[in-house]
């Protein structure tokens, strides 16, 4: 159980925080940066709750815990070590990628196919899931960087890969299945 009694420490004055395994690391660091952008994503779900209601709501809810604890996993560097450390380090799991597959796999069942790229927008929901969208990939770019000069854990790179294209289904289906999509129409405005 986390507790958290003092919220302010003083021990990042100087540009430097703690991972996971108690490293002290510039704030500015890839892996800092990495899973930064897996908090900003989840704040950005918080606002895209606020519009969503039912299943999608409920499934906005696990993916919102999934993202802290993919945010846990990627603090902790070290997976080669994770049997050492004092307690089971949390890390994300290719099961958590499996149910995001089953549920993209669900609501794209029910949409016609696309003949045409999607403009974000529509509904305040699909609009806040591109926004969503956009920042899930933004993440996974900086933790493919990341994994490129350390270790990271590959299920947490698929859960980002998968997570921005449940994110894409999940507005198509906010935008009432589909039929109230925002089409490209390539040149419109020349």
């Amino acid at each position: 159980m986390v507790v958290l009694n003092k919220i302010y420490t003083k021990t990042g004055d100087k540009g430097q925080t703690a991972l996971g395994n108690g490293e002290r690391v510039a704030k500015h660091s890839m892996r800092v940066n990495a899973y930064g952008t897996v908090d900003e994503t989840n704040s950005i779900v918080g606002l895209a709750r606020l519009h969503a209601t039912g299943e999608i709501d409920a499934q906005l809810a696990m993916i919102q815990n999934d993202l802290f604890d993919l945010g846990a996993d990627m603090c902790r560097p070290d997976i080669a070590k994770d049997a050492e450390a004092e307690y089971t380090p949390l890390r994300i799991t290719d099961g958590q990628v499996a149910r995001l597959e089953s549920e993209i796999d669900a609501m794209n069942g029910a949409l016609e196919p696309l003949r045409s790229f999607i403009l974000p927008g529509g509904s305040a929901l699909a609009a806040y899931l591109h926004q969503c969208r956009t920042v899930t990939r933004r993440a996974e770019r900086l933790s493919v960087e990341l994994a490129s000069v350390e270790d990271v854990n590959t299920a947490a790179v698929k859960y980002l890969n998968r997570l921005s294209d449940w994110f894409f289904v999940a507005s198509r289906v906010a935008n009432n299945d589909g039929k109230d999509d925002v089409l490209w129409v390539p040149g419109a405005n020349r």
